[in-house]
């Protein structure tokens, strides 16, 4: 794109020293233009695009095929309602909401500025109608109600949404809200939108179809897709367009074709179409580099968020134990190179021990899902990683808790140790947490039986985290031969009711 800018404007220089001079003019002309022109192409590179960044990744083996200032960090834009659409995508597969589930459109979701639907506040439409709005016209209207609907709170849900971020291992994008508008703290890079686009194809490909939708009637309007490539580039399915004067145009997009399949992303564009050329020419340029090889799972699936209730008093013991704790995630810019392969497309993060212990203290016995007498599947969130729930628990909170186990421990600590069970090594999965020993084994034995043949082979395991005063024992399951085996079996086992995260041990 670069090129093509500078490219561009030595072109009209030229043509301008090629015109015909009369007299001296034609002497003195030439060697006044000869003299801009060759200040113009050697200062060429001041002219090129400082937005512009741009990345495409093979879907199928995470091997990353162009990147231009993949990991500098740039405004999403609308790109941001593909988090709003992921976390929709988690809730309706947990069964919180369902399509019809009504979305209700308070002041501030009303009066958002357009691209929007135009719903009055008080007013409702369904999930499946606010998806296919977000995926169509962007609407901004109805990303601010839907994160309004899951997180209690649009700031609620923009801390939601920065730690599934962190989870799916987007270290530098921070999110302010749920639709894109102009926030100059809500910043991401191209890099970690490649991943959100993988993600959200790899783990919800029974709702992924939403982002191929030409269009939709919503009363008596018709409403079209911005994504103007759909339908006009062999393989593309999706994925998200988006723009602010600030960002410029940006655009990801899913392309399939032949066996080879690719996730590409341009930010910066200078104009509608400037984009779209780039991004044609990008998919044209790399599909045929991509490889037919390769399960195409990538990313792991971070956990979804239980719904708990929580009074305010030990939110607000558990919030200040943890921030007081836990490592703060980092990630400056000199932390992650410029190009080169995604690193290590796998979230092989761990829950932090001493918040899930904060938060565990400021529970009552009662209905403390850590030390509570009678253990539940998903009381506590198998991963816990995030201890997240609906409009009650802080998201600070959460933030905290997917942050990497490496920092973590090292500020938890001799606090923190490892049970005398032997431990698996390669893929495991965990698909719970509690105070007693025996009550994680009874929860892996109820696991295994309703597991069937994914968990035949799977040996049971506890790790137990603690200072001795308040003991987590967590429920593992080790053995799988690769990544795939064990993504697979927690997919099983959600569908049975536990929940469950795959990670490598």
């Amino acid at each position: 794109m670069r090129m093509k800018s500078n490219a561009v404007s030595r072109s009209v220089f030229f043509d301008l020293a090629k015109r015909p001079l009369g007299g001296i003019a034609k002497a003195v002309g030439r060697v006044v233009l000869a003299g801009v022109v060759a200040g113009l192409v050697f200062s060429a590179p001041a002219l090129a695009n400082s937005k512009y960044a741009g990345i495409v990744v093979d879907a199928k083996t995470g091997k990353v095929l162009y990147g231009e200032d993949a990991d500098q960090l740039r405004y999403p834009a609308s790109l941001t309602k593909m988090m709003t659409l992921y976390l929709t995508f988690e809730a309706l597969e947990a069964g919180r909401i369902s399509k019809s589930t009504p979305v209700p459109f308070s002041k501030k979701a009303a009066a958002e500025p357009p691209s929007k639907l135009g719903v009055r506040a008080g007013k409702s439409i369904t999930v499946e109608q606010a998806v296919l709005s977000l995926v169509t016209r962007s609407a901004n209207d109805a990303a601010t109600a839907l994160g309004e609907l899951l997180g209690g709170s649009e700031q609620r849900f923009a801390r939601m949404m920065t730690n599934k971020a962190r989870a799916l291992g987007m270290t530098r994008t921070t999110y302010r809200n749920a639709n894109g508008l102009p926030n100059t703290e809500q910043k991401t890079t191209a890099r970690d939108q490649a991943r959100l686009g993988l993600a959200l194809r790899q783990h919800f490909p029974q709702y992924y179809d939403y982002f191929s939708t030409r269009s939709f009637r919503f009363g008596k309007q018709t409403i079209g897709n911005h994504n103007r490539l759909l339908g006009n580039v062999r393989g593309v399915d999706g994925i998200k367009t988006g723009y602010t004067r600030a960002s410029g145009f940006n655009l990801v997009t899913s392309a399939q074709l032949e066996g080879r399949s690719i996730v590409a992303v341009v930010m910066g564009g200078t104009s509608g179409g400037s984009r779209d050329a780039q991004m044609r020419k990008l998919v044209a340029k790399y599909m045929p580099a991509a490889s037919r090889r390769g399960n195409g799972n990538l990313i792991a699936e971070a956990p979804a968020a239980p719904v708990e209730t929580v009074t305010e008093t030990a939110v607000a013991a558990a919030e200040a134990q943890a921030v007081a704790a836990a490592a703060p995630v980092a990630s400056p810019a000199s932390d992650l190179p410029n190009t080169g392969p995604v690193p290590d497309f796998r979230y092989s993060g761990e829950s932090v021990t001493n918040v899930e212990m904060a938060y565990a203290a400021a529970k009552p016995a009662s209905d403390n899902p850590v030390l509570a007498a009678k253990a539940a599947p998903n009381t506590l969130d198998a991963q816990g990683a995030t201890l997240a729930r609906q409009a009650a628990v802080s998201a600070d909170v959460d933030t905290q808790i997917t942050n990497s186990v490496a920092k973590a421990e090292a500020s938890a600590g001799a606090a923190a140790r490892q049970s005398a069970d032997v431990q698996p090594q390669g893929w495991v999965i965990q698909i719970g947490a509690t105070s007693d020993k025996a009550q994680a084994m009874t929860l892996l034995g109820n696991a295994k039986e309703k597991g069937g043949k994914v968990l035949r082979d799977a040996t049971p395991f506890t790790v137990a985290f603690g200072d001795g005063t308040a003991q987590v024992y967590r429920a593992r399951f080790g053995g799988f031969d690769d990544q795939n085996k064990a993504v697979n079996a927690c997919k099983v086992l959600k569908k049975k009711g536990f929940a469950c995260w795959a990670s490598q041990q």
